[in-house]
This record gives structure tokens, C-alpha cells and sequence, in this order.
């Protein structure tokens, strides 16, 4: 049995009295990560070389750029124009990135009090704003100009809002008392 297995079969052993799961599938699992910035519809090119390379730092990946869906005029907009870049974790890399947001990136965000449990929507998500790039140890902190936000989607299997809450705290989100 590898570890991601292991894991599985536990969150299966800790939530099958409550939710009735006869089968480890049909327990809650994280499916995906996602992390995206926006940059907005006017960027300079140093600016977007640096988010680039700081996402790709970050998640071990490189980002996937993101377009306009439609035109804007008064923002000088075109369909297509680059407004943000994406990232999709799957597989060893989401875990590895999860323990790192949990463990590490989380409690060096300033004044962190806990998600609060309305993060998550009914589909069993959640959804966390990160407002400095810089809590994340593999930024440096010496270009405290090009500091940008990011968002982090944390997808699972869970059906519903009470068995998302339910896995989440079991894998050691950090809920608001």
C-alpha cells in the first residue's frame, strides 16, 4: 500500500460511522488544487516574467495563461488578452502542496485566525484567498514590489457542504473556532 492509499483508508476509518460509507470510495478525497492570480487587464511584461516565474516556483509547475473571456472597451480589453495565469495540481504534486499550505504557508499568513467554515460551498470546495505570494518559503522577500495575491481551490469528492466540512477538518484545514 502506498501513503496516498494509507491516508485514504484512514479518512474512510474516521468518517464511515458518521456518514454511513460501506466502501473506502466512497469517502471524501482531495481531487484537485487549483492556483490562479489575476493581472489585471493593463500589465507590463517584466511584471508578468516575474508572476511566471514565482507561480512556477511555488507549485512546481508552470502556469497556464488565462484570457479575457470578452471585450471591454473603457479598460481597453480584447478577447483573448492575457488577464491572469492558472495552475492544476493533481496527484503527488497536490499533495505535497496541500502539507505545505496547511504546515507552513498558513500559519505565516499575518493575524491568521482560522478559515471560516462559510469557505466552503455547497458542492463541497473551498476556496482561500492568499493576499501576499510572499508566505510561501520559496519567494524570496527581497522584491517587496512585485507582490501579488493568489487563490487556492481546494476541489474534493465530498457530495455536500457537512461531509466537505467533515473531511477537511479530518486532513487538518484550520477551521475558525
Amino acid at each position: 500500500m502506498n501513503a496516498t492509499t494509507t491516508k485514504h483508508t484512514a479518512t474512510f476509518d474516521a468518517l464511515k460511522g458518521d456518514f454511513g460509507y460501506t466502501s473506502t470510495m466512497q469517502a471524501p478525497r482531495l481531487t484537485k488544487i487549483v492556483v490562479s492570480t489575476g493581472v489585471g487587464a493593463k500589465h507590463d511584461a517584466k511584471k508578468r516574467v516575474v508572476i511566471i516565474d514565482r507561480l512556477s516556483r511555488i507549485t512546481g509547475q508552470a502556469p497556464a495563461e488565462r484570457g479575457a473571456k470578452k471585450s471591454i472597451a473603457s479598460f481597453k480589453l480584447r478577447q483573448g488578452d492575457i488577464v491572469g495565469y492558472q495552475v492544476t495540481l493533481r496527484g503527488k504534486r497536490m499533495q505535497s502542496f496541500f502539507d505545505k499550505l496547511v504546515h507552513i504557508v498558513l500559519p505565516r499568513v499575518k493575524d491568521f485566525r482560522g478559515i471560516p467554515l462559510s469557505a466552503i460551498d455547497e458542492m463541497g470546495n473551498i476556496t482561500l484567498g492568499v493576499k501576499e505570494h510572499t508566505v510561501f518559503p520559496e519567494t524570496s522577500d527581497e522584491d517587496a514590489k512585485d507582490v501579488f495575491g493568489l487563490a487556492v481551490t481546494l476541489t474534493t469528492s465530498a457530495k455536500n457542504k457537512k461531509e466537505a466540512e467533515a473531511f477537511l477538518k479530518h486532513v487538518g484545514i484550520p477551521f475558525k473556532a
